[in-house]
């Protein structure tokens, strides 16, 4: 997913009457050969580069939100006085530049320097981050961003360094995103910002009274402050079968390229058991390399718990016109190496067969610790863990909701990026605890779906336009409260949306 990046609109350096540009409103322009965007917010303009640096987003198409831009595609943030990303998923700032008011014109011309170094309230001996998904990555990231000197060192038991783990059931697995484009960061990133990243390295046991974590090899790791960023793992399944070698779940960069090697191999029919957003993005993602496609789950209407009947029922058409056949209200008795067969009786031809059943958080090492983990890791506010040094970030957190009130678990890739964030922040004595309006996105051939806030329970859903005409939102609503918004080909909505939950949470 990328966007047209080639420069537009007038020439900013000559500048532009005032009355172009209203409070609250943005032009896309540029400054040389560098897009640029205006905004001007209250009496104020800044000026600063026009697309996200997360997947490339016309920045133009977004929204302004007090002296922040926000990106129509992902919901990242960006600080319209700096440039800095201010929310994942975006990890790199814009660049920025220097406005000057003259006369009726407001001019822009050369670039803002640098923002001096910050330095930290707290800075622990050393940090320690044990996990290299989402949560982990940005947390480093966010270390050194904030001006920690001190050792961080990411454990990860992956064999790949972090990488963009959404598109391994999107793009990647389709074939249209190269393997280039998958690691976060190039080789040279982590030596630079001198981050230790430990891969295929497995820890056995944390020993909190001692502030040391002892790996699977023996060696023991002093940490300062320590961030448990394990992720969940796949639910695997346990009928007769499950284990045969053309049996997969998706979560890692080295299981996509399983998929993709064997279809490669010659892999022409597959069986995805699951209606899951991963199992039928997977489905998407093989139809389109031309595999037979049919999709198991024991629901009536996929992703219906989730999205309501309406999406729920755009959805399995979608797929359908695609070539996907569904198998729903059926389970799986058993696998072989050419079939497998339905409880009913059904067999289905499959030479690939892949599970996406949902996931469990990956909390053993928390438990053997002493930490409170109960379906997570309980935390608070902020991300501290029942045992004070210790934070939990992504998938394996537990923790209060500001919207709906309850304690929550939430598995979104941009959820996790903002945790750590959230948690990197907070090791390093900023006491950050306002979390996030949850987001994320899912995508399904050309189409695709934005999700803001988190509801697990309606007491109505209220639609407007039609989903098969691309162009649908649908409010998840509990009493008064806008709990969530779904929305497709409404990226404004949706962004305002979000904005709405954030001034709502601010207000209490």
């Amino acid at each position: 997913m990328s966007s047209d990046k080639s420069p537009s609109g007038p020439d900013l350096a000559a500048g532009i009457p005032l009355s172009e540009l209203s409070e609250g409103e943005m032009l896309t322009g540029h400054v040389g050969e560098d897009a640029v965007l205006l905004a001007r917010s209250g009496d104020a303009f800044h000026a600063v580069g026009a697309h996200c640096t997360h997947y490339g987003a016309p920045l133009g198409d977004g929204l302004i939100v007090d002296d922040s831009v926000r990106c129509p595609w992902h919901h990242a943030c960006f600080s319209l006085r700096s440039g800095e990303a201010l929310a994942a998923p975006a990890l790199d700032g814009l660049a920025c530049w220097k406005t000057e008011v003259v006369g009726d014109r407001v001019h822009v011309r050369e670039r803002a320097a640098p923002a001096p170094a910050r330095r930290p309230a707290r800075s622990p001996s050393s940090v320690v981050i044990v996990g290299g998904g989402a949560a982990g990555e940005a947390a480093a990231e966010t270390l050194r961003r904030e001006g920690y000197t001190g050792p961080v060192t990411i454990l990860s038991e992956e064999a790949a360094p972090p990488c963009d783990r959404p598109n391994l059931s999107k793009d990647y697995l389709a074939g249209t995103a190269k393997a280039a484009w998958i690691p976060l960061r190039g080789d040279d990133f982590y030596g630079r910002h001198k981050i230790t990243l430990r891969l295929a390295t497995e820890v056995a046991t944390i020993e909190p009274q001692a502030s040391r974590l002892r790996l699977a090899n023996g060696e023991v790791l002093d940490y300062g402050a320590l961030l448990l960023a394990t992720g969940a793992e796949p639910v695997r399944l346990s009928v007769p079968g499950a284990a045969l070698p053309h049996v997969h779940t998706l979560r890692s960069q080295a299981d996509s390229e399983a998929l993709i090697a064997a279809v490669e191999a010659g892999a022409r029919r597959a069986v995805v058991i699951g209606a899951s957003f991963i199992g039928l993005e997977v489905a998407a993602s093989l139809r389109q390399r031309g595999l037979e496609v049919r999709v198991v789950a024991p629901e009536a209407r996929p992703l219906a718990q989730v999205l309501g009947e309406a999406l729920s029922d755009f959805i399995r058409e979608l797929h359908e016109a695609k070539g996907v056949t569904f198998h729903l209200e059926s389970r799986v008795a058993r696998i072989s190496a050419d079939t497998v067969e339905l409880e009913g009786g059904e067999r289905l031809d499959a030479d690939l067969v892949v599970t996406g059943i949902g996931v469990r958080p990956r909390t053993a090492l928390a438990e053997t610790a002493g930490l409170k983990v109960d379906d997570g890791v309980w935390v608070g506010d902020t991300l501290e863990t029942s045992v004070p040094g210790i934070y939990a970030a992504g998938d394996i957190a537990r923790g209060p909701d500001s919207i709906s009130g309850e304690r929550v678990r939430i598995e979104h890739w941009a959820v996790a990026q903002r945790q750590g964030q959230r948690a990197a922040r907070n090791i390093l004595g900023a006491e950050d605890t306002r979390a996030a309006v949850p987001f994320f996105w899912s995508q399904h051939y050309d189409i695709g779906i934005n999700y803001v806030g988190h509801a697990t329970h309606w007491d109505r859903i209220e639609t407007d336009g039609d989903p098969a005409a691309h162009d649908f939102s649908a409010r998840f609503i509990a009493g008064d409260r806008t709990l969530a918004v779904a929305t497709i080909f409404r990226d404004r909505e949706s962004l305002e949306a979000e904005a709405e939950m954030e001034a709502r949470l601010r207000s209490r």
